[in-house]
């Protein structure tokens, strides 16, 4: 199995996957190969924080061209994943590779599953009016990785947050800066540029140890090829793993008082609403006594000028004081955001927000 990820998160990724007890786990740019049983593709689907979805590996082999990736999709064991009825629709990524169309190996790939498919059932043609498989592949350095998709929507879809506020950050990411930023049970987290909520929602859900896929369901639960037993198993595994004694608090502030109305609403679905609180309120009157600040302040490329966005980030040099028991994480893809802020960070973590390019800048001592 591979979970693919966003750029930076391969370690949090690998190392979580590990705690699940998946097997011969290995770290590459973007994703993170592992292996294991039926219960391990569920537990995975349902636990992993940092992945963006669960492929099986079908198979793999070098394609140097169309002839070579049509011979080795076609000698894969589809027909193990595909029932004669099912629809298999095939999308898929090339980089660096001599296959370089992606439209054209989509085509392929399509046509090679077909030719096998018709060997194994013996019909000349498929209705595909089955649920689903969607089958995806990568080619890479003339490598294909051929595999099919078991989460469906992707896991940062954690189901809580229905409504969302301009440019929200993704939840895998959220997740990674509350692991980051070491939240704990007993831990004490402050936004005040909440937005919709999701940096304090997934540091609570980290908190409690709540599974963060416990909430929806995935594709291959559709399949009938996992028995229902191994999810329900999982599932109770995962209710039983959460910690209700938490002592986890949170508090979020935002200037935007419908920011405010979608994150208290977002928290509720995600069921920590006890544990966080909501507040209209400006930037330049935040403090706290103690505690772990993490946030995504706007900047140019979101939400305002750049001018704009560095007159915050000298509010925040001056209300985000040093002191003993509180630490601040902030994520931005400005490069000159110490300079702004006004003091260099302790330490700093290239990550990525979608596409962008951002430096979390972490402040301890």
């Amino acid at each position: 199995m591979v979970a693919p990820c966003l750029m930076g998160l391969e370690g949090l990724l690998g190392g979580e996957l590990k705690r699940m007890d998946a097997r011969n786990v290995c770290a590459e740019n973007g994703r993170v190969f592992f292996s294991g049983d039926e219960n391990m593709l569920c537990r995975s689907n349902l636990w992993t924080r940092y992945g963006e979805r669960v492929l099986i590996v079908v198979g793999s082999f070098e394609a140097r061209t169309f002839d070579e990736l049509f011979e080795g999709t076609k000698a894969l064991d589809w027909e193990r994943w595909i029932g004669k009825t099912d629809a298999f629709p095939v999308k898929g990524s090339s980089v660096s590779s001599k296959l370089f169309s992606v439209s054209d190996c989509q085509s392929i790939i399509k046509k090679a599953v077909v030719e096998r498919l018709k060997t194994k059932y013996h019909v000349p043609w498929f209705e595909e009016t089955g649920y689903p498989r969607q089958i995806q592949f990568h080619l890479h350095k003339d490598k294909a990785y051929l595999m099919i998709d078991t989460s469906g929507d992707g896991l940062h879809k954690r189901g809580y947050r229905r409504k969302g506020v301009a440019a929200p950050i993704k939840e895998t990411l959220a997740a990674a800066l509350a692991d980051i930023s070491f939240v704990k049970k007993d831990s004490i987290v402050y936004d005040p540029f909440c937005g919709s909520g999701t940096i304090l929602i997934e540091s609570a859900l980290k908190a409690l140890n709540v599974a963060p896929g416990i909430k929806r369901s995935f594709s291959c639960e559709k399949w009938g090829i996992i028995p229902q037993s191994v999810w329900q198993v999982e599932r109770e595994r995962a209710d039983s793993l959460i910690r209700r004694d938490a002592l986890f608090e949170a508090h979020g502030f935002d200037i935007d008082p419908a920011a405010v109305e979608t994150a208290k609403e977002n928290a509720y679905k995600a069921g920590v609403a006890k544990r966080i609180t909501f507040e209209k309120r400006d930037a330049a009157e935040f403090s706290c006594e103690s505690g772990i600040v993490i946030c995504n302040p706007p900047y140019g490329e979101r939400l305002l000028t750049l001018e704009e966005a560095e007159k915050i980030y000298r509010i925040m040099g001056k209300v985000f004081k040093k002191q003993q028991g509180t630490s601040y994480t902030i994520i931005t893809p400005d490069e000159d955001f110490e300079k702004v802020f006004g003091r260099r960070a302790d330490k700093r973590r290239k990550l990525y927000n979608g596409m962008i390019k951002c430096q979390a800048y972490m402040y301890f001592r």
